[in-house]
């Protein structure tokens, strides 16, 4: 049976993971907003920046009234060097530390907000928002304000959950190890990162499609995707 088409908003389209889920929807037949500050690979268009209030405005105001049948923030950001031997806390800086909670945690707040009623149009409405292992009980990493943002954003959605339970969206957090994007493929390839195995992009990306496709009475509070070796 064909899958009914919908129409999703992908935060973070531009590159890495958020890049591949918008192309792999599309080929599904999926309609598509893209939402970045570069030019998406695919996907209709909306140039934001959404660490500022002013950039969260621009998306909202775009969608306007348009039923959304899923919200998908792949966004994410993290510390200078984040993630190899040159990472250094005490040098990381006031501005970067508030940037990255700006991305990863208060604009997914503020966006499912302001985006809440055009979801709750749809029949099965989602939202799936991009976590970390970093951000779950004893798997932190030692890049402080990355850590610090993907635990909050577990606990907003915790809430958001309950705050919009009227709403009949269905919210999970996917918290995942090293994704094999050619990000992280150069950076081992590169020796930024250790010698390592990432989860294969198929593995993410199926994750999602089977997300999307759950009814209307299951919700995945949380999914976690770790490195088996």
């Amino acid at each position: 049976m064909q899958e009914k088409e919908k129409k999703i908003v992908v935060v973070g389209a531009s590159r890495g993971i958020g890049a591949n889920v918008a192309q792999h929807l599309k080929k599904k037949g999926h309609q598509i907003i893209s939402v970045s500050r570069t030019v998406p690979v695919v996907g209709e268009w909306i140039q934001a920046d959404i660490s500022n209030p002013e950039g969260i405005k621009t998306v909202c105001n775009v969608i306007s009234n348009t039923t959304i049948d899923a919200l998908l923030y792949m966004g994410g950001v993290w510390e200078k060097n984040a993630f190899t031997e040159h990472y250094n806390f005490i040098e990381s800086s006031d501005q970067e530390t508030r940037y990255i909670i700006s991305v990863n945690t208060i604009a997914p707040i503020e966006i499912t907000k302001q985006l809440a009623n055009n979801l709750r149009q749809s029949n099965n409405p989602r939202a799936i928002f991009m976590g970390s292992l970093s951000g779950v009980e004893n798997c932190v990493s030692k890049e402080v304000a990355n850590t610090a943002s993907k635990f909050a954003l577990r606990g907003a959605i915790q809430s958001l959950r309950l705050a919009l339970r009227d709403y009949n969206i269905g919210f999970t957090v996917i918290n995942p190890g090293n994704i094999a994007t050619e990000e992280v493929l150069a950076d081992i390839n590169e020796g930024r990162f250790p010698i390592q195995v990432p989860i294969p992009i198929i593995d993410l990306l199926s994750s999602i499609e089977w997300l999307l496709e759950l009814s209307s009475a299951v919700d995945v509070v949380e999914l976690n995707l770790q490195q088996r070796k």
